[in-house]
């Protein structure tokens, strides 16, 4: 399968505010919204807004099983695992496996996320 077709729509508006939704046990710091999703196989395209202030650190780090493509849409961010800001701008392609995070966020950024669970290797 696939993701599908989308029509244009644009995430920032202010008719797409209640598409936002809060990640679990951030106090609202952190919000998602889902661009598009193949039903079968769960890969995805998803923004994730980290507001000033935002800290996974309670969270530990990540990693998956599968791989990940991540951009910096705008604002910047604190990568604890690379031990680097990364800026708008920043791209990384995360192989299965590559720990990331936790993350510590001193002003609003945004980051385009693409996540493939459709190719993890059996």
């Amino acid at each position: 399968m696939s993701k599908g077709s989308v029509k244009y729509w644009n995430a920032f508006a202010e008719q797409s505010r209640n598409r936002w939704k809060s990640l679990a046990g951030t106090d609202g710091m952190i919000e998602q919204i889902t661009l598009g999703r193949d039903p079968d196989c769960g890969d995805l395209t998803r923004l994730t807004r980290f507001k000033a202030g935002a800290d996974t650190t309670p969270f530990g780090s990540s990693c998956h099983q599968y791989p990940e493509e991540v951009f910096v849409v705008s604002g910047r961010l604190y990568d604890q695992a690379c031990e680097r800001w990364l800026e708008q701008g920043d791209y990384a392609c995360r192989q299965p496996g590559e720990i990331h995070g936790p993350f510590l966020c001193e002003q609003e950024c945004i980051v385009l996320e693409i996540s493939s669970p459709g190719r993890i290797k059996a």
